[in-house]
Protein backbone atom coordinates (compact mmCIF):
# COMPACT_ATOMS: atom_id res chain seq x y z
CA UNK A 1 0.00 0.00 0.00
CA UNK A 2 1.22 3.62 -0.91
CA UNK A 3 1.94 5.92 1.82
CA UNK A 4 -1.57 8.05 2.72
CA UNK A 5 -0.96 11.75 1.04
CA UNK A 6 -1.49 14.40 4.37
CA UNK A 7 -4.51 16.30 3.26
CA UNK A 8 -3.92 20.07 2.76
CA UNK A 9 -4.17 22.78 0.04
CA UNK A 10 -3.16 22.00 -2.94
CA UNK A 11 -2.16 25.99 -4.09
CA UNK A 12 0.03 25.82 -0.72
CA UNK A 13 1.75 22.49 -1.33
CA UNK A 14 2.82 23.86 -4.97
CA UNK A 15 3.80 26.90 -3.84
CA UNK A 16 6.18 25.47 -1.39
CA UNK A 17 7.60 22.73 -3.42
CA UNK A 18 8.63 25.68 -6.08
CA UNK A 19 9.68 28.09 -3.20
CA UNK A 20 12.15 25.42 -2.23
CA UNK A 21 13.15 24.93 -5.32
CA UNK A 22 13.48 28.84 -6.29
CA UNK A 23 15.73 29.31 -3.32
CA UNK A 24 18.14 25.89 -3.99
CA UNK A 25 18.76 26.84 -7.39
CA UNK A 26 19.62 30.72 -6.17
CA UNK A 27 21.41 29.03 -3.55
CA UNK A 28 23.35 27.24 -5.76
CA UNK A 29 23.71 29.94 -8.95
CA UNK A 30 25.03 32.25 -6.07
CA UNK A 31 27.27 29.97 -4.23
CA UNK A 32 28.37 29.26 -7.90
CA UNK A 33 29.12 33.11 -8.87
CA UNK A 34 30.66 33.27 -5.77
CA UNK A 35 33.57 31.10 -6.18
CA UNK A 36 33.58 31.98 -9.54
CA UNK A 37 34.55 35.82 -8.36
CA UNK A 38 36.77 34.93 -5.78
CA UNK A 39 38.76 32.76 -8.41
CA UNK A 40 38.65 35.63 -11.09
CA UNK A 41 39.62 38.02 -7.94
CA UNK A 42 42.72 36.01 -7.29
CA UNK A 43 44.05 35.01 -10.63
CA UNK A 44 44.15 38.91 -11.42
CA UNK A 45 46.11 39.36 -7.97
CA UNK A 46 48.42 36.77 -8.82
CA UNK A 47 48.60 38.11 -12.10
CA UNK A 48 49.12 41.78 -10.74
CA UNK A 49 52.02 40.29 -8.05
CA UNK A 50 53.61 38.31 -11.46
CA UNK A 51 53.93 42.08 -12.87
CA UNK A 52 55.34 43.86 -9.78
CA UNK A 53 57.73 40.98 -9.61
CA UNK A 54 59.19 41.90 -13.40
CA UNK A 55 59.24 45.55 -12.65
CA UNK A 56 61.30 44.75 -9.18
CA UNK A 57 63.69 42.32 -11.23
CA UNK A 58 64.47 45.17 -13.02
CA UNK A 59 64.86 47.62 -10.18
CA UNK A 60 67.43 45.14 -8.54
CA UNK A 61 71.23 45.90 -9.07
CA UNK A 62 74.58 44.98 -7.83
CA UNK A 63 77.62 47.14 -7.01
CA UNK A 64 80.46 45.49 -6.02
CA UNK A 65 82.18 46.22 -2.74
CA UNK A 66 78.58 48.49 -2.05
CA UNK A 67 76.14 45.53 -2.52
CA UNK A 68 72.27 45.77 -3.44
CA UNK A 69 70.92 49.14 -5.27
CA UNK A 70 67.07 48.99 -5.55
CA UNK A 71 65.44 51.62 -7.95
CA UNK A 72 62.35 52.03 -5.87
CA UNK A 73 59.56 50.97 -8.34
CA UNK A 74 57.19 53.64 -9.35
CA UNK A 75 54.40 50.74 -10.96
CA UNK A 76 52.21 50.93 -7.75
CA UNK A 77 52.19 54.03 -4.94
CA UNK A 78 51.06 51.73 -2.19
CA UNK A 79 54.25 50.37 -1.87
CA UNK A 80 55.36 53.52 -0.69
CA UNK A 81 52.31 53.58 1.89
CA UNK A 82 53.11 52.23 4.78
CA UNK A 83 50.47 49.22 5.86
CA UNK A 84 49.06 49.47 2.74
CA UNK A 85 48.68 45.91 1.78
CA UNK A 86 51.00 45.47 -1.14
CA UNK A 87 54.70 44.87 -0.35
CA UNK A 88 57.83 43.19 -1.74
CA UNK A 89 61.26 41.83 -0.51
CA UNK A 90 64.74 40.95 -1.29
CA UNK A 91 66.50 38.52 0.77
CA UNK A 92 69.76 36.33 -0.33
CA UNK A 93 69.39 32.91 -0.47
CA UNK A 94 72.00 30.83 1.24
CA UNK A 95 71.40 32.94 4.60
CA UNK A 96 70.73 31.58 7.99
CA UNK A 97 68.84 33.39 9.43
CA UNK A 98 67.12 34.35 6.71
CA UNK A 99 67.90 38.73 6.19
CA UNK A 100 66.40 41.21 4.48
CA UNK A 101 68.40 42.97 1.71
CA UNK A 102 65.95 45.38 0.63
CA UNK A 103 62.37 45.73 0.99
CA UNK A 104 59.21 47.98 0.11
CA UNK A 105 58.44 51.30 2.82
CA UNK A 106 54.74 49.60 2.87
CA UNK A 107 56.37 47.40 5.26
CA UNK A 108 57.45 50.15 7.49
CA UNK A 109 60.19 48.43 10.16
CA UNK A 110 58.76 44.72 9.63
CA UNK A 111 60.01 42.21 8.00
CA UNK A 112 57.85 39.29 6.01
CA UNK A 113 59.10 35.78 7.59
CA UNK A 114 60.01 33.89 4.62
CA UNK A 115 60.52 30.28 4.83
CA UNK A 116 63.97 28.34 4.25
CA UNK A 117 64.84 28.34 0.72
CA UNK A 118 64.89 24.48 -0.80
CA UNK A 119 66.60 23.31 -3.58
CA UNK A 120 63.59 23.90 -5.94
CA UNK A 121 63.80 27.79 -5.45
CA UNK A 122 66.52 27.53 -7.39
CA UNK A 123 64.15 27.43 -10.18
CA UNK A 124 63.63 30.49 -12.50
CA UNK A 125 59.87 30.12 -12.36
CA UNK A 126 57.31 32.17 -10.17
CA UNK A 127 55.83 30.61 -6.88
CA UNK A 128 53.17 30.95 -4.46
CA UNK A 129 54.24 31.23 -1.21
CA UNK A 130 52.34 30.58 1.99
CA UNK A 131 52.99 33.90 3.93
CA UNK A 132 51.67 35.62 7.17
CA UNK A 133 51.82 39.36 8.15
CA UNK A 134 53.03 40.81 10.92
CA UNK A 135 49.81 41.45 11.88
CA UNK A 136 48.71 37.68 11.59
CA UNK A 137 47.01 38.21 8.27
CA UNK A 138 47.03 35.81 5.28
CA UNK A 139 49.64 37.09 2.22
CA UNK A 140 49.46 36.29 -1.49
CA UNK A 141 52.84 35.95 -2.45
CA UNK A 142 54.72 34.94 -5.33
CA UNK A 143 58.48 34.30 -4.94
CA UNK A 144 61.73 34.42 -8.16
CA UNK A 145 64.87 33.60 -7.34
CA UNK A 146 67.19 36.06 -9.64
CA UNK A 147 71.39 35.50 -10.40
CA UNK A 148 72.29 39.17 -11.03
CA UNK A 149 75.23 38.87 -14.58
CA UNK A 150 77.79 40.50 -11.90
CA UNK A 151 80.61 37.22 -11.04
CA UNK A 152 80.34 38.55 -6.91
CA UNK A 153 76.86 38.94 -6.96
CA UNK A 154 74.50 36.07 -4.96
CA UNK A 155 71.80 34.64 -5.90
CA UNK A 156 68.74 36.88 -4.76
CA UNK A 157 64.92 35.54 -3.89
CA UNK A 158 62.73 38.19 -4.68
CA UNK A 159 59.09 38.41 -3.05
CA UNK A 160 56.07 40.98 -3.72
CA UNK A 161 52.84 39.97 -1.58
CA UNK A 162 49.59 41.00 -1.64
CA UNK A 163 47.10 40.89 1.81
CA UNK A 164 44.17 38.75 0.58
CA UNK A 165 41.80 41.88 1.91
CA UNK A 166 42.58 42.74 -1.71
CA UNK A 167 40.64 39.66 -2.50
CA UNK A 168 38.15 39.63 0.48
CA UNK A 169 37.11 43.01 0.48
CA UNK A 170 35.22 43.25 -3.46
CA UNK A 171 34.33 39.77 -2.75
CA UNK A 172 32.55 41.06 0.26
CA UNK A 173 31.07 44.19 -1.69
CA UNK A 174 30.17 41.36 -4.65
CA UNK A 175 28.88 39.18 -2.25
CA UNK A 176 25.83 42.05 -0.66
CA UNK A 177 24.62 42.92 -4.23
CA UNK A 178 24.76 38.99 -5.19
CA UNK A 179 22.39 38.69 -2.10
CA UNK A 180 20.09 41.38 -3.07
CA UNK A 181 20.02 40.74 -6.38
CA UNK A 182 19.33 37.32 -5.76
CA UNK A 183 16.19 38.20 -3.13
CA UNK A 184 14.26 40.69 -5.38
CA UNK A 185 15.07 38.04 -7.72
CA UNK A 186 13.41 35.07 -5.82
CA UNK A 187 10.49 37.59 -4.65
CA UNK A 188 9.79 38.34 -8.34
CA UNK A 189 9.45 34.60 -9.02
CA UNK A 190 7.69 33.67 -5.69
CA UNK A 191 5.31 36.44 -7.31
CA UNK A 192 5.10 35.20 -10.51
CA UNK A 193 4.67 31.44 -9.45
CA UNK A 194 1.66 32.89 -6.96
CA UNK A 195 0.20 34.71 -9.96
CA UNK A 196 0.61 31.52 -12.42
CA UNK A 197 -1.33 29.23 -9.33
CA UNK A 198 -3.91 31.52 -9.30
CA UNK A 199 -4.38 31.56 -13.04
CA UNK A 200 -3.77 28.02 -13.28
CA UNK A 201 -6.36 26.94 -10.24
CA UNK A 202 -9.13 29.36 -11.32
CA UNK A 203 -10.71 26.93 -14.11
CA UNK A 204 -10.81 24.34 -10.41
CA UNK A 205 -12.93 26.89 -8.51
CA UNK A 206 -15.04 27.78 -11.30
CA UNK A 207 -15.67 24.12 -11.30
CA UNK A 208 -16.52 24.06 -7.60
CA UNK A 209 -18.84 26.43 -8.48
CA UNK A 210 -20.83 24.70 -11.09
CA UNK A 211 -20.62 21.08 -9.01
CA UNK A 212 -22.60 23.77 -6.05
CA UNK A 213 -25.60 24.89 -8.48
CA UNK A 214 -25.72 21.58 -9.75
CA UNK A 215 -26.33 20.28 -6.26
CA UNK A 216 -28.17 23.09 -5.63
CA UNK A 217 -30.42 22.27 -8.53
CA UNK A 218 -30.04 25.54 -10.02
CA UNK A 219 -28.53 23.55 -13.14
CA UNK A 220 -28.49 20.08 -14.69
CA UNK A 221 -25.07 19.74 -15.88
CA UNK A 222 -21.88 21.42 -15.87
CA UNK A 223 -21.80 23.81 -18.63
CA UNK A 224 -18.49 26.05 -19.84
CA UNK A 225 -15.60 26.16 -21.08
CA UNK A 226 -12.39 24.52 -19.37
CA UNK A 227 -9.17 23.76 -19.64
CA UNK A 228 -8.30 20.62 -21.93
CA UNK A 229 -6.92 18.91 -19.03
CA UNK A 230 -10.17 19.49 -16.97
CA UNK A 231 -12.55 18.80 -19.94
CA UNK A 232 -12.46 14.83 -19.92
CA UNK A 233 -13.34 15.18 -15.76
CA UNK A 234 -15.90 17.47 -16.83
CA UNK A 235 -17.48 15.30 -19.10
CA UNK A 236 -17.23 12.30 -16.68
CA UNK A 237 -19.19 14.14 -14.41
CA UNK A 238 -22.01 14.72 -16.93
CA UNK A 239 -21.84 11.23 -17.75
CA UNK A 240 -22.46 10.39 -14.16
CA UNK A 241 -25.13 13.54 -13.92
CA UNK A 242 -27.42 11.91 -16.74
CA UNK A 243 -26.77 8.23 -15.14
CA UNK A 244 -28.04 9.46 -11.83
CA UNK A 245 -31.12 11.09 -13.83
CA UNK A 246 -31.75 7.99 -15.52
CA UNK A 247 -31.53 6.07 -12.88
CA UNK A 248 -34.44 8.10 -10.96
CA UNK A 249 -36.57 8.32 -13.85
CA UNK A 250 -35.89 4.33 -13.90
CA UNK A 251 -37.27 3.82 -10.56
CA UNK A 252 -40.33 6.02 -10.93
CA UNK A 253 -41.30 4.31 -13.89
CA UNK A 254 -40.98 1.58 -12.36
CA UNK A 255 -42.44 2.18 -8.97
CA UNK A 256 -45.56 3.38 -11.77
CA UNK A 257 -45.78 0.21 -13.37
CA UNK A 258 -45.67 -1.99 -10.22
CA UNK A 259 -48.57 0.22 -8.78
CA UNK A 260 -50.45 -0.19 -11.77
CA UNK A 261 -49.56 -3.87 -11.71
CA UNK A 262 -51.04 -4.51 -8.17
CA UNK A 263 -53.44 -2.28 -8.27
CA UNK A 264 -55.68 -3.54 -11.24
CA UNK A 265 -56.03 -6.88 -9.41
CA UNK A 266 -56.24 -5.51 -5.98
CA UNK A 267 -59.52 -3.82 -7.44
CA UNK A 268 -60.54 -6.62 -9.37
CA UNK A 269 -60.83 -8.49 -6.30
CA UNK A 270 -62.20 -5.61 -3.93
CA UNK A 271 -65.03 -4.96 -6.65
CA UNK A 272 -65.84 -8.74 -6.44
CA UNK A 273 -65.93 -8.48 -2.90
CA UNK A 274 -68.15 -5.65 -2.55
CA UNK A 275 -70.85 -8.08 -4.71
CA UNK A 276 -70.79 -10.45 -1.80
CA UNK A 277 -72.50 -10.40 1.74
CA UNK A 278 -70.20 -13.39 3.14
CA UNK A 279 -67.93 -13.23 5.93
CA UNK A 280 -64.93 -14.17 3.34
CA UNK A 281 -66.13 -11.19 1.23
CA UNK A 282 -65.76 -9.24 3.79
CA UNK A 283 -62.74 -10.48 4.84
CA UNK A 284 -61.54 -9.85 1.12
CA UNK A 285 -62.51 -6.53 1.36
CA UNK A 286 -60.12 -5.86 4.34
CA UNK A 287 -57.43 -7.28 3.06
CA UNK A 288 -57.32 -5.53 -0.10
CA UNK A 289 -57.57 -2.46 1.78
CA UNK A 290 -54.55 -3.02 3.79
CA UNK A 291 -53.40 -4.39 0.72
CA UNK A 292 -53.29 -1.04 -1.07
CA UNK A 293 -52.07 0.83 1.87
CA UNK A 294 -48.99 -1.46 2.02
CA UNK A 295 -48.85 -0.64 -1.53
CA UNK A 296 -48.74 2.83 -1.75
CA UNK A 297 -46.63 3.19 1.57
CA UNK A 298 -43.70 1.33 0.30
CA UNK A 299 -44.10 2.79 -3.32
CA UNK A 300 -43.78 5.97 -1.92
CA UNK A 301 -40.89 4.95 0.57
CA UNK A 302 -39.02 3.51 -2.88
CA UNK A 303 -40.09 6.71 -4.64
CA UNK A 304 -38.31 8.50 -2.05
CA UNK A 305 -35.17 6.98 -1.69
CA UNK A 306 -34.27 7.23 -5.76
CA UNK A 307 -35.22 11.14 -4.79
CA UNK A 308 -32.36 11.40 -2.38
CA UNK A 309 -30.13 9.59 -4.52
CA UNK A 310 -30.33 12.05 -6.92
CA UNK A 311 -28.59 15.86 -7.80
CA UNK A 312 -29.87 18.85 -7.94
CA UNK A 313 -33.89 18.42 -7.10
CA UNK A 314 -34.62 21.79 -5.90
CA UNK A 315 -38.83 22.42 -5.29
CA UNK A 316 -40.02 25.35 -4.14
CA UNK A 317 -42.55 25.51 -1.09
CA UNK A 318 -44.93 28.12 -1.42
CA UNK A 319 -46.20 27.23 -4.80
CA UNK A 320 -47.13 23.71 -3.54
CA UNK A 321 -48.07 24.89 -0.35
CA UNK A 322 -50.80 27.64 -1.90
CA UNK A 323 -52.47 24.90 -3.51
CA UNK A 324 -52.72 22.43 -0.83
CA UNK A 325 -54.63 25.18 1.31
CA UNK A 326 -57.02 25.94 -1.75
CA UNK A 327 -57.26 22.07 -1.60
CA UNK A 328 -58.25 21.77 1.73
CA UNK A 329 -60.65 24.82 2.15
CA UNK A 330 -62.62 22.77 -0.54
CA UNK A 331 -62.26 19.52 0.92
CA UNK A 332 -63.34 20.98 4.44
CA UNK A 333 -65.50 23.82 3.36
CA UNK A 334 -68.52 22.06 5.20
CA UNK A 335 -66.79 22.98 8.74
CA UNK A 336 -65.51 25.79 7.84
CA UNK A 337 -62.25 25.85 8.37
CA UNK A 338 -59.77 28.69 7.54
CA UNK A 339 -56.27 27.38 6.07
CA UNK A 340 -53.96 29.95 6.48
CA UNK A 341 -50.32 30.79 5.42
CA UNK A 342 -48.25 32.83 7.99
CA UNK A 343 -47.30 36.19 6.97
CA UNK A 344 -43.10 35.67 8.11
CA UNK A 345 -43.09 32.58 5.66
CA UNK A 346 -39.91 32.49 3.63
CA UNK A 347 -39.69 31.38 -0.18
CA UNK A 348 -37.36 29.02 0.58
CA UNK A 349 -36.86 25.40 -1.49
CA UNK A 350 -36.99 21.84 -0.72
CA UNK A 351 -34.51 19.46 -1.55
CA UNK A 352 -36.60 16.73 -2.73
CA UNK A 353 -39.23 15.72 -5.09
CA UNK A 354 -42.23 17.76 -5.43
CA UNK A 355 -44.56 14.92 -5.35
CA UNK A 356 -43.01 13.81 -2.12
CA UNK A 357 -43.79 17.48 -0.86
CA UNK A 358 -47.33 17.60 -1.86
CA UNK A 359 -47.83 13.92 0.03
CA UNK A 360 -46.18 14.84 3.07
CA UNK A 361 -47.68 18.61 3.56
CA UNK A 362 -51.23 17.15 1.89
CA UNK A 363 -51.17 14.64 4.80
CA UNK A 364 -50.20 17.21 7.81
CA UNK A 365 -52.54 20.04 6.94
CA UNK A 366 -55.57 17.50 5.65
CA UNK A 367 -54.85 16.29 9.73
CA UNK A 368 -54.74 19.66 11.28
CA UNK A 369 -57.75 20.51 9.38
CA UNK A 370 -59.37 17.21 11.20
CA UNK A 371 -58.72 18.28 14.32
CA UNK A 372 -58.82 22.09 13.85
CA UNK A 373 -61.91 24.01 15.45
CA UNK A 374 -61.84 27.14 13.02
CA UNK A 375 -58.40 27.92 11.91
CA UNK A 376 -54.99 26.07 10.36
CA UNK A 377 -52.30 28.01 10.09
CA UNK A 378 -48.93 27.21 8.11
CA UNK A 379 -45.27 28.78 8.76
CA UNK A 380 -42.24 28.47 6.42
CA UNK A 381 -38.70 29.24 7.82
CA UNK A 382 -35.38 28.28 7.07
CA UNK A 383 -33.06 26.96 10.22
CA UNK A 384 -29.12 26.87 8.35
CA UNK A 385 -29.45 23.77 6.04
CA UNK A 386 -33.00 23.38 7.12
CA UNK A 387 -36.54 23.77 6.30
CA UNK A 388 -39.01 23.89 8.71
CA UNK A 389 -42.78 23.53 7.70
CA UNK A 390 -44.92 23.92 11.45
CA UNK A 391 -48.62 23.67 10.47
CA UNK A 392 -50.44 24.38 13.86
CA UNK A 393 -53.95 23.85 14.53
CA UNK A 394 -56.47 25.49 17.09
CA UNK A 395 -58.40 21.75 18.40
CA UNK A 396 -57.94 20.22 21.24
CA UNK A 397 -54.22 19.03 20.99
CA UNK A 398 -52.40 15.83 21.59
CA UNK A 399 -51.29 14.81 25.36
CA UNK A 400 -47.55 14.55 25.75
CA UNK A 401 -47.51 10.99 26.34
CA UNK A 402 -49.40 10.28 23.18
CA UNK A 403 -46.71 12.65 20.50
CA UNK A 404 -44.41 9.55 19.71
CA UNK A 405 -46.93 6.97 19.46
CA UNK A 406 -49.37 9.37 17.20
CA UNK A 407 -46.45 9.01 14.01
CA UNK A 408 -46.76 4.91 14.39
CA UNK A 409 -48.32 3.12 11.15
CA UNK A 410 -51.98 2.39 12.17
CA UNK A 411 -52.48 4.09 15.06
CA UNK A 412 -55.37 6.69 15.25
CA UNK A 413 -55.81 8.26 18.51
CA UNK A 414 -59.36 9.15 18.09
CA UNK A 415 -61.14 6.37 16.12
CA UNK A 416 -64.36 8.90 15.57
CA UNK A 417 -62.21 10.85 12.90
CA UNK A 418 -62.20 9.97 9.59
CA UNK A 419 -59.03 8.39 8.58
CA UNK A 420 -56.88 5.26 8.36
CA UNK A 421 -54.19 5.94 10.61
CA UNK A 422 -51.56 5.76 7.89
CA UNK A 423 -51.14 9.53 6.64
CA UNK A 424 -48.59 10.48 9.12
CA UNK A 425 -46.42 7.07 9.73
CA UNK A 426 -46.08 7.98 5.29
CA UNK A 427 -44.88 11.39 6.60
CA UNK A 428 -42.58 10.10 9.18
CA UNK A 429 -41.24 7.37 6.34
CA UNK A 430 -40.90 10.48 3.63
CA UNK A 431 -39.01 12.84 5.94
CA UNK A 432 -36.56 10.03 7.47
CA UNK A 433 -35.79 9.09 3.90
CA UNK A 434 -34.56 12.30 3.00
CA UNK A 435 -32.64 12.38 6.18
CA UNK A 436 -35.67 14.65 8.16
CA UNK A 437 -38.03 13.99 11.04
CA UNK A 438 -41.27 15.28 11.98
CA UNK A 439 -42.36 15.99 15.33
CA UNK A 440 -45.03 17.25 17.14
CA UNK A 441 -45.16 19.86 19.63
CA UNK A 442 -47.57 22.62 21.35
CA UNK A 443 -49.41 25.04 19.25
CA UNK A 444 -49.47 28.86 19.60
CA UNK A 445 -53.20 28.04 18.70
CA UNK A 446 -54.02 26.11 21.47
CA UNK A 447 -53.93 22.69 19.52
CA UNK A 448 -50.88 20.79 18.09
CA UNK A 449 -48.27 21.61 15.99
CA UNK A 450 -46.74 19.67 14.03
CA UNK A 451 -43.34 20.60 12.80
CA UNK A 452 -41.65 18.91 9.08
CA UNK A 453 -37.96 19.80 9.47
CA UNK A 454 -36.33 18.85 5.32
CA UNK A 455 -33.00 19.10 3.44
CA UNK A 456 -33.18 22.88 2.09
CA UNK A 457 -32.33 23.45 -1.38
CA UNK A 458 -29.16 26.21 -1.71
Amino acid sequence: MSPAVPAGSLRWRLLAGTLAWILVTLGVAGWGLRALLREHIAEQLQVQLAAQLDVLSAAVDWEPGKGIAVTPPASDARFARPLSGLYWQIDRLGDKPQKALARSRSLWDQTLALPAPRAADSAPDDRPLPLRGAQGQTLLALARTLQLPEDDAPPLRLVVAGDEALVAEPLARFTRLLLVAMAALAAGLVLAVAVQLQLALAPLERLRRRLAAVRGGQAERLAGQFPRELEPLVQEFNHVLAANAELVQRARTQAGNLAHAVHTPLTILGNAAARESSTLAALVREQVRIAERQVDHHLARARAAAAVRATGLNTPVLAPLHAILRTMRRLHAGRTVAFELAPGAVDAAFRGEEQDLYEMLGNLVDNAGKWARARVVVDVQRAGARLCLDVDDDGPGIPADERARMFERGVQLDERRPGSGLGLDIVRTLAETYGGRIEALPSPLGGARLRLCLPAAD
